[in-house]
């Protein structure tokens, strides 16, 4: 399974030295009593790191630097316990190049009416200290985050933790890799792009490969290797022969498998993340990798199909946001338009993330009718029901968008004997009708990526620190 680094989150309390140095310590006890709590909370998917009281212009300026020149630092997290002034965040601010989370809470949920006094006052002033940060903020056209309400509130803790894990997934971002074997599908719009554009914008690097480097890597799997993932796969999934005879089902996985390992052992020795194959581009290989991929996006890859890298780096930025769980590479494939049946039937040709499966995976070899190779193995399974979202990577002449919508997903409501592939159903929550005019409109295109584990305002969200444009239906 492919790993992230290791990250934390720094956590500052803004304040000033007008209320006296017991205030100033009570404002850091405050502080630092919060921190152990969220960590504590078992909420969050990162730890917090209490880094102190800033009080001065150069002390933040010298905390933002600091937080930018370390690797293990994913985001700043501020909280204005007292009244800070804003003036004294400007130049931190601007420097800061990470993300910035900022926590308008306070320490106590209530008023206590019947023992505030002015030294309660002037320690607790985050209803207005907060809003003189925001303003500065706001006027620096700061790309932060503003989480609201009382910091031991479980809402309030999912929402740090649906952001430490955009946040996380931003910072890799621009460590993200994209193989391309082979180009795109000729004479195809949306998968084409502005790959400097990319590395710019998001930090992706995306290279090319001839087939012809893949193929001799994965003639160099032995046996022996394909013979131990065999056994790993009869274990987790359901092999199916079929019609075919067991020499030729037996064939058919095993080249699947050596595809895998091939594959896999070529990203992984040259830092890729995330890959794209196309069935045009097959040059030397016996069959369209179709059980290969699906297996390594459940190892976490990103995958994009007919040289999609756009849709490939977006497939592993999400697996990182969701933890790799229940995201899966999805095309819309066909269409229910009867009314009250409204949905699209998201699938491929072969490459669906078993991720999203309500049902145990089975290991099936059928004809493709595309390509021009042999009969692949694939892994055939139902998708699940839920709250979910899909989502695009589009690129126009002045900057990328991040399309999306909210969608209802369902199982399809019959089997498919004839078309034996991975399945998904989902219906805009807009409405099919209103959500793909909307989508169209915007430019999006076919291939996407479905999650179950993620939300709309975190995609919107990460728009929001890659400063691209957003489009959430």
């Amino acid at each position: 399974m492919l790993k992230v680094s290791d990250y934390e989150f720094w956590f500052v309390t803004g304040s000033q030295h007008l209320y006296g140095e017991e205030q100033l310590k009570a404002v850091g006890a405050d502080a630092s009593e919060i921190v152990d709590k969220l960590n504590a909370s078992g909420k969050l998917p990162y730890p917090v790191v209490f880094k102190g009281v800033m009080t001065t212009a150069q002390s933040i300026t010298d905390f933002m630097k600091e937080a930018n020149y370390n690797d293990k630092v994913a985001g700043v997290m501020t909280w204005m316990h007292t009244f800070s002034p804003a003036k004294n965040w400007i130049r931190g601010a601007k420097l800061l190049q990470k993300p910035l989370l900022h926590l308008a809470t306070q320490f106590l949920n209530n008023i206590p009416y019947a023992d505030i006094d002015f030294d309660y006052m002037n320690l607790n002033q985050s209803a207005h200290g907060d809003r003189e940060y925001a303003y500065i903020n706001a006027r620096l056209h700061v790309n932060n985050k503003i989480v609201y309400g009382y910091w031991g509130d479980e809402e309030v803790q999912a929402e740090i933790a649906r952001w430490e894990d955009v946040a996380v997934t931003y910072n890799e971002s621009f460590k993200l890799k994209v193989c391309r074997f082979g180009d795109t599908m000729r004479n195809v719009a949306v998968t084409e792009g502005d790959k400097v554009e990319a590395q710019i914008d998001m930090g992706w690097t995306v290279d090319y490969y001839g087939i012809g480097d893949l193929v001799a890597e994965i003639n160099q799997v032995s046996d022996a290797d394909v013979d131990a993932e065999y056994a790993d796969l009869k274990q987790k999934y359901t092999l199916v022969q079929g019609d075919n005879a067991a020499d030729k089902y037996e064939h058919s996985v095993r080249v699947q498998l050596q595809q895998y390992l091939g594959i896999k052992r070529f990203l992984d020795r040259g830092g890729y993340t995330a890959f794209t194959t196309n069935f045009e581009d097959l040059w030397g290989m016996e069959q369209l990798p179709g059980l290969a991929a699906q297996l390594l996006m459940r190892d976490g890859y990103g995958f994009g199909a007919e040289g999609d890298w756009k849709t490939a780096a977006l497939g592993r930025l999400l697996k990182i946001m969701a933890h790799n769980k229940q995201t899966a590479f999805m095309e819309d494939y066909t269409l229910d338009l009867r009314k009250g049946h409204e949905a699209i039937l998201g699938s491929h040709m072969l490459e669906v993330d078993p991720s999203i499966a309500s049902d145990k995976p089975r290991v099936e070899v059928h004809p493709l009718d595309i390509g021009g190779k042999a009969d692949p193995a694939r892994l055939v399974f139902t998708g699940s029901e839920g709250d979910a979202i899909d989502a695009t990577v589009s690129d126009f002449r002045d900057g990328f968008k991040l399309i999306s919508y909210d969608v209802a997903a369902h199982k399809p409501e019959a089997e498919t004997p004839k078309l034996p592939v991975a399945k998904q159903l989902w219906t805009p929550k807009v409405g099919l009708k209103a959500g793909a005019l909307a989508w169209m409109k915007q430019g999006g295109g076919h291939h996407t990526v479905l999650s179950f584990a993620l939300t709309g305002e975190q995609l919107e969200d990460l728009a929001t620190m890659f400063q691209i444009k957003s489009a959430r239906i």
